[in-house]
């Protein structure tokens, strides 16, 4: 029966490590659910693996795109069930890891097909955005698009903008376009993520921020500066050192942010993946093979 293996959880808990470990057990590949390590331009920001890591086993979704191309949920659908029956030709498992969990739910349920605003949509949005912050943002979605507003995610900037761009884009509400239909598919998913307790996950963020600092993270967003308006470039560790180089922010106060903010995003996370009941959760990955095991071998 052909399988995909997810490993799913908040970011700096392990699933690089542990997805590695498990796809050598079952001699595999590991297909990435990482809205951002597609692209090649970033990788400091976006925690890649190491190239050594990513020689360790075949990756499918890391440094697959440039900065300059959009990706979404529905592009890494159709990509990702690409790779896996990719791998199926020669492997029963697979092994799915990251932390995009609206990626992961596009993979294993189907995702609406919601149209792409326009680039100078977009940008009209971001910068009216920046200029006027949060309370602007609400206030117009509320009053535009109320039947969104009473579901959405309120405090979350990037879901709506997209409620709006597809908004001024098409003239219609996002939840137009939502059927709920959840996609029947013809292979085994077994959901697995795994968490760390709150005091050494955010220890971990911490030395993460630190290490991508030494690691040139500053340099890094120099160079993409021409796409900052970019989607994945409007995510945390590249918003705040952005605001640096505009002036905002001095370099320790940036990086204190995005630490700050990583911590946050982690918690969003942990929120998202504890709503599917179908996941089994395991701390620091403890137990996790012998799950598998008796799951694939028995």
């Amino acid at each position: 029966m052909k399988t995909v293996i997810i490993i799913a959880g908040p970011t700096a808990a392990g699933k690089t490590a542990k997805a590695i470990e498990v796809a050598q057990h079952f001699d595999t590949a590991v297909i990435s659910a990482d809205s951002r390590q597609c692209y090649r331009e970033i990788s400091i920001g976006t925690a890649k693996p190491s190239p050594q890591e990513l020689q360790t086993v075949p990756h499918y979704f890391i440094n697959s795109h440039s900065i300059r191309e959009e990706v979404n949920a529905g592009v890494y659908e159709r990509l990702a069930l690409g790779y896996a029956a990719e791998v199926w030709k020669d492997r029963d498992v697979v092994v799915m890891c990251g932390g995009t969990g609206l990626y992961i739910k596009a993979f294993c349920e189907g995702i609406d097909n919601i149209p792409a605003a326009p680039a100078d949509v977009r940008s009209a949005i971001q910068e009216r955005y920046e200029k006027e912050g949060m309370a602007w943002l609400q206030q117009e979605v509320q009053e535009k698009d109320p039947a969104f507003y009473a579901i959405a995610e309120t405090q979350n900037p990037h879901r709506l903008m997209r409620a709006l761009e597809i908004l001024y884009a098409t003239g219609q509400s996002i939840t137009s376009f939502r059927t709920g239909n959840v996609v029947q598919r013809d292979f085994n998913i077994i959901k697995t993520a795994i968490t760390l307790p709150k005091e050494q996950l955010h220890a971990n963020i911490e030395r993460r921020v630190q290490q991508m600092v030494t690691d040139g993270l500053l340099e890094e967003v120099r160079a993409v500066l021409p796409y900052r308006d970019h989607n994945a470039l409007q995510t945390v560790g590249y918003k705040e050192v952005f605001d640096h180089l505009d002036g905002k922010l001095t370099w320790n106060e940036a990086v204190e942010q995005i630490i700050i903010h990583t911590r946050q995003y982690a918690k969003r996370q942990l929120t998202w993946f504890r709503k599917d009941k179908d996941i089994k959760w395991f701390e620091a990955g403890k137990g996790l093979m012998e799950e598998l095991d008796q799951q694939l071998r028995t």
